[in-house]
Parts: structure tokens; C-alpha cells; sequence
């Protein structure tokens, strides 16, 4: 895998964004060391696909940000005198 500084990649970035698009993933280093890796996301709406994947298979309830806020308090002491 090719591995760029990153002076080298600011100065080339679309052409090495062009390249991980066609499969060419690459590695951003920092003074010789390695900090992240550029790769290309899927093409296919595969992963766009799955939003919603559960629609009308499960619901949420009406009071859903209250649940347990009762036991919650009670864990940070707010049934405790002052």
C-alpha cells in the first residue's frame, strides 16, 4: 500500500482521492509515522440501503426519552435531601 506524507498528499490530494476511488487505498504518514488510511466508500447504494431498513417493523414508544428517568435521578441523588 502506498504510503504519502502528508506535505505530499495536501499538494496531490485529488489525484490521490482519484485513486482511491479506483481501488488504490493509501496511507497518510506524519514524520514516517502512519496515521490514517484513505480508502474509497462503496460505490453501490449497499451501505445507503440499509437506512431504514426496519421501517414499520419496530416502533418507539411516545415516552422514550423519559424511560427510566425516575432510577436515573435516583442513581445521582436527586431524592436526597439538600
Amino acid at each position: 500500500m502506498k504510503i504519502v506524507n502528508v506535505h505530499e498528499a495536501k499538494t496531490h490530494l485529488s489525484r490521490l482521492i482519484d485513486e482511491a476511488v479506483a481501488g488504490e487505498s493509501f496511507v497518510i504518514a506524519k514524520a514516517g509515522k502512519p496515521l490514517v488510511k484513505v480508502t474509497a466508500l462503496p460505490r453501490s447504494g449497499a451501505a445507503a440501503g440499509r437506512l431504514g431498513f426496519l421501517q414499520g417493523e419496530i416502533r418507539i414508544p411516545d415516552d422514550f426519552d423519559s424511560l427510566g428517568a425516575r432510577e436515573i435521578e435516583a442513581l445521582f441523588g436527586a431524592d436526597a435531601p439538600p
